[in-house]
């Protein structure tokens, strides 16, 4: 996500107004698409213009870039409500993949290329996907093996990376290579704060290694051309978010011009570390918004469907379900109001790493709870593809996995507090 921009004109209006057009975009551009999407394996691109025009792809970016400035507070409407009215988590990854790829161009690459690649990406006229995963490795970033040599006024780039979202799409890639030897990382410059600056504290303590570790020097952040020669792509087949594009990308001596070098040499690590921070948030407050639509499914399939000549909503038993849902989606949607509040102050420090980290965490395990729930409500029902509580079952290790790792999560944590 981008770096939040503060603001003082926001209010309670701007959030329901967004909350609103996002709802309508959502059940009418969206939701009664989503089954003819997953089984052609992908969504029209049209559908970026769409978005693009309502102003929901610029939310949070700069107005030079056509983008609207927009705290923490105002964007979590927007991922809720999409979350939970468009039901496709397919679709929400690869609608505002940007929002991975675009942060370290705004905060890190020139002034010529910010305006080539953020105004037709804000436009819905292109796509950005962020590549950093590796087949033989994921978590472990400081451990890429992606390579890029400097020849004259290229760099020469090498390497594979794998479960890249809209990657089959992509026309700009923000890809982290190395171009040094491993070691100790280093204390690149800061960005101007007009060009998205860094969070003070926690960028580098957020893999838990307080200088990034052994391993971490060396890395790079290069955004390459999607119609790079030497680029080669192949799709990859997934349990869920079917209609969203994820690929296996292979470069093989590809040439990209050294002007498209993001931030110094061997400063990548902070980039990518940073960048993850933005990113988990988003999940957790995704991770909401499908938890609701699990809700929603439920209890209307709840106070229509009969047994035993009642209501299901009239037997206990389901009552409570439903009510063992609400108590997570409430604490959920608390906590995510909380992080929010933390980063627009300012404080996105080690304390607040944290919590985005934990609160990825109870946000997943709030989505999966949901799921499970209301696929047990449906009974037969939630295992017939066409229901949003089927769909959304698939979907849950995804949110627990992307992005980081339940388990690397709580390591994360435990480092910032101290633990």
């Amino acid at each position: 996500m981008t770096a939040p921009t503060h603001t003082t004109s926001e209010s309670d209006e701007d959030r329901n107004a967004l909350t609103d057009t996002v709802t309508r975009f959502a059940r009418t551009e969206i939701a009664p698409h989503v089954g003819a999407w997953d089984a052609a394996g992908e969504f029209p691109r049209s559908l970026y213009r769409r978005a693009a025009d309502l102003g929901l792809l610029g939310l949070g970016y700069p107005e030079q870039y056509g983008g609207t400035p927009a705290s923490y507070a105002l964007r979590l409407p927007l991922w809720r409500a999409l979350s939970r009215h468009g039901a496709s988590g397919g679709v929400l990854a690869s609608l505002l993949s940007h929002n991975i790829g675009l942060p370290p161009v705004l905060a890190h690459g020139s002034d010529a290329v910010r305006a080539e690649v953020i105004p037709p990406v804000l436009a819905g006229e292109q796509i950005t996907a962020l590549a950093i995963t590796e087949p033989g490795g994921g978590s472990d970033v400081a451990q890429l093996r992606t390579t890029a040599r400097r020849e004259g006024d290229d760099y020469v780039v090498d390497g594979e990376k794998v479960f890249i979202t809209s990657g089959m799409r992509a026309d700009w890639i923000t890809v982290a290579v190395r171009t040094g030897d491993a070691g100790r990382d280093h204390e690149p410059p800061r960005s101007p704060a007009s060009q998205g600056s860094l969070p003070p504290e926690g960028a580098l303590a957020a893999l838990g290694r307080p200088g990034g570790g052994k391993g971490s020097a060396g890395i790079s952040m290069l955004l390459i051309p999607g119609h790079s020669a030497g680029l080669s792509r192949t799709r990859l087949d997934k349990m869920g978010w079917l209609c969203s594009d994820t690929a296996h990308l292979r470069f093989d001596n590809v040439r990209v011009p050294a002007r498209y070098l993001l931030g110094e040499e061997g400063a990548g690590f902070r980039i990518i570390m940073s960048n993850f921070n933005g990113e988990r948030f988003g999940l957790a407050v995704s991770a909401l918004g499908f938890a609701e639509a699990c809700y929603d499914e439920a209890l209307a399939w709840a106070r229509q469907r009969k047994t035993f000549g009642a209501a299901l909503v009239e037997h206990q038993v389901i009552r409570h379900k439903l009510v063992d849902m609400q108590m997570r989606i409430q604490s959920t949607a608390a906590w995510c109001e909380s992080v929010a509040a933390q980063a627009d102050a300012g404080h996105t420090g080690t304390e607040w790493v944290a919590n985005v980290c934990l609160l990825k965490n109870h946000a997943t395990q709030t989505l999966q709870f949901c799921a499970d729930q209301a696929v047990q409500i449906l009974g037969g029902m939630g295992f017939m593809r066409g229901t949003v509580s089927e769909r959304i079952y698939r979907e849950v290790k995804v949110m627990m996995i992307g992005g980081g790792a339940e388990e690397i999560m709580k390591d994360l944590a435990a480092k910032q507090l101290g633990i």
